[in-house]
């Protein structure tokens, strides 16, 4: 049975990795140590898992438990440091999206799975939700022939969007910004569904609507004076998880989980525009925002026999929609319509399946739905690029981000 051990007990590594290793996929990997340098939250972690061994040291962990993997949740900045100790250790890793924040930081995950022989994998939940495979599989099957442009654009709505800008998300320092920590699931998307990789990005961005946009705000919602008034008022204590891991826990390290969304030390965007050339020559045109009334998105894709339009509505009219739908079009101005049933679980249903494969490995994976490093650097090197683009006012080639011999490693 594989060993598996967590560092970073926040909100993610428990829905999606320690409770159920601890309940689904009992017999198949067991969780044998949790790291945080918070105490609190390692210790409850532990104790919702039935008393798996705490630590607030890394080295330790691994010395004591001797893992078989790492699974590296903690926040973004923080992947890289991990991931190459695991792997220098002898553990395979399992990183939770994006791999690294900057290209700096991936060419050192790469150069350390490189030294050491281990592996590597980032977990692209998109990749195995089932609307999402099956436009993979009608692109693959040929239905609008080669591929020659796509148009995708992701809506935030403000309950979601807004919580990056309480957490630790809204410095840029810490995430990437929502190019690299968002918006790599959806570039992973792209990428997966053409069967590419990218070779220039250009972008645009701003922050419009959070920051210090007004002058009604506070450092936290807990003491601000304008919380009875404020739409955007966050109320950490209302949940027993966010109570307990967060609220309970911040007198250990000073972290608030309800930082105001308008507060003067944001320094990530809100607003964010990107194009991407592929490199059999196929075009990205991505958008992005966070301050959206309704949250889903929505794909173009236009081949050389037709166009495919799909989306997903998560919040505000039309979510409540129990079947999703893909259009396909062609020449002779004909229009064939699927329709699916949406899929329950977390992330429309991919953590589960997700899990399945990584875990109990009892699913072939016909469609390259598992990613490893290559992929995972693809996805966060289009943000970064953005980023790099956005400061610079230029394009920027991926292979400026990474040396020679990283562009010709697959």
């Amino acid at each position: 049975m594989t060993k598996i051990a967590i560092v970073g007990a926040g909100s993610r590594a428990y829905h999606m990795f320690s409770g159920p290793l601890t309940n689904e996929l009992q017999g198949v990997a067991a969780l044998v140590g949790i790291c945080d340098t918070n105490p609190e939250r390692a210790r409850l972690m532990s104790e919702q898992c039935g008393g798996v061994p705490a630590f607030g040291d890394f080295d330790a962990m691994i010395e004591r438990t001797k893992p078989d993997a790492v699974i590296v949740t903690t926040p973004d900045s923080l992947h890289d440091i991990f991931i190459i100790r695991a792997l220098e250790a002898g553990c395979d890793v399992i990183a939770e999206k994006p791999m690294t924040t900057n290209a700096a930081k991936c060419r050192a995950i790469l150069d350390a799975e490189r030294r050491t022989g281990k592996r590597v994998i980032v977990t692209f939940n998109c990749r195995f939700m089932p609307y999402v495979v099956r436009v993979k599989e009608l692109l693959r099957e040929g239905a609008i022939g080669d591929v020659y442009g796509v148009t995708l654009e992701w809506s935030l709505d403000t309950r979601h969007g807004a919580d990056y800008f309480r957490r630790w998300h809204r410095r840029m320092e810490n995430s990437g910004g929502l190019l690299v920590h968002k918006s790599t699931h959806h570039f992973d998307m792209v990428n997966w569904w053409l069967d590419d990789e990218p070779e220039y990005v250009f972008a645009n961005g701003s922050r419009q609507f959070y920051g210090p946009t007004r002058e009604s705000r506070g450092e936290r919602c807990a003491t601000c004076e304008h919380k009875t008034t404020c739409a955007f008022y966050y109320d950490v204590a209302a949940d027993a998880f966010t109570q307990s891991f967060y609220l309970g826990a911040e007198r250990h390290d000073g972290y608030y989980r309800d930082q105001c969304v308008f507060g003067d030390n944001i320094d990530i965007y809100d607003t964010m525009s990107v194009a991407v050339k592929y490199g059999r020559g196929a075009l990205l045109t991505y958008s992005l925002n966070a301050y959206s009334p309704y949250e889903g998105w929505r794909a173009t894709f236009v081949g050389s026999k037709g166009r495919l339009e799909a989306g997903e509505t998560y919040s505000g009219p039309g979510s409540a929609d129990t079947t999703d739908e893909i259009r396909l079009y062609n020449h002779r101005g004909e229009l064939s319509t699927l329709r699916m049933a949406k899929s329950s679980g977390e992330h429309g249903g991919g953590d589960r399946r997700l899990r399945r494969m990584l875990f109990a490995q009892d699913v072939p994976d016909v469609l390259g739905q598992q990613a490893g490093s290559r992929a995972g650097a693809m996805s966060l090197l289009i943000g970064a690029a953005a980023n790099q683009s956005i400061l610079e006012l230029r394009p920027v080639r991926i292979e400026e981000l990474l040396s020679a011999a990283d562009c010709a490693m697959h």
